[in-house]
């Protein structure tokens, strides 16, 4: 016998599919900072059977194959920004913008314009009702603005610190400095038309994750 949430999720799979059929897509606007786990709940809902776009990876995947972003960034930041084989030097030019928030900004505008066009075309690809942009920056660059909807995904400040630290090595200190110039997770909320709290177990982020899709569904 199926359990309630079983048959919750059977019912967000079940209709996932069926409003591929619609040919006008709903554009779904998902975020969290560092260590919020809005990966996670990226692929959970990836999982259900809803196109997600992965802003940050085709970001990175852009910068190595488009050759007009390529010319543009090393006018703007000079031939180091890339590396004897060609490949973006991420290290390199990460240090660059970290503490320099003009050149950061200069840099962010020759990028992401050829994400969102990038977007575009993949939206034009997926005849879905709902489509799934996962993005860092939905509120630092009013991104949710152009969304029928958006999702936060956050957690305690020092549960979200110790994930990166386990997961990428890095100091307190340096994953405070990230943390620092995100925006603060109470305004993200305030902006957010829902909100995933991930404080706890894979499992109860799957259910909420589920009860939020379900709510953006009868929305």
């Amino acid at each position: 016998m199926q359990s309630a949430e079983s048959n919750q999720q059977s019912a967000i799979e079940v209709s996932a599919e069926s409003r591929k059929q619609k040919a006008e897509s709903r554009i779904i606007g998902l975020t969290g900072g560092i260590g919020s786990g809005k990966t996670t709940v990226a692929k959970i809902i990836e999982e259900m059977g809803f196109p997600v776009y992965n802003s940050d990876f085709w970001a990175k995947e852009l910068v190595n194959v488009d050759d007009d972003l390529k010319f543009r960034i090393k006018k703007l930041l000079g031939e180091n920004a890339y590396d004897e084989a060609g490949n973006y030097n991420r290290k390199w030019v990460s240090e660059q913008v970290f503490e320099d928030a003009e050149l950061l900004k200069n840099l962010n505008s020759i990028i992401h314009p050829a994400v969102k066009l990038h977007f575009e075309n993949w939206v034009s690809e997926h005849n879905a009702e709902f489509v799934f942009k996962e993005t860092a920056l939905l509120f630092e660059l009013k991104l949710n603005e152009t969304c029928h909807k958006s999702i936060l995904v956050t957690a305690d400040d020092n549960l979200r610190m110790k994930r990166v630290m386990d997961r990428d090595g890095k100091t307190y200190r340096e994953v405070e400095s990230i943390m620092e110039k995100q925006m603060p997770e109470k305004d993200k909320i305030k902006l957010a038309d829902y909100v995933i709290y991930n404080n706890t177990d894979l499992e109860e982020l799957e259910q909420q994750t589920e009860i939020a899709l379900q709510k953006l569904m009868n929305d």
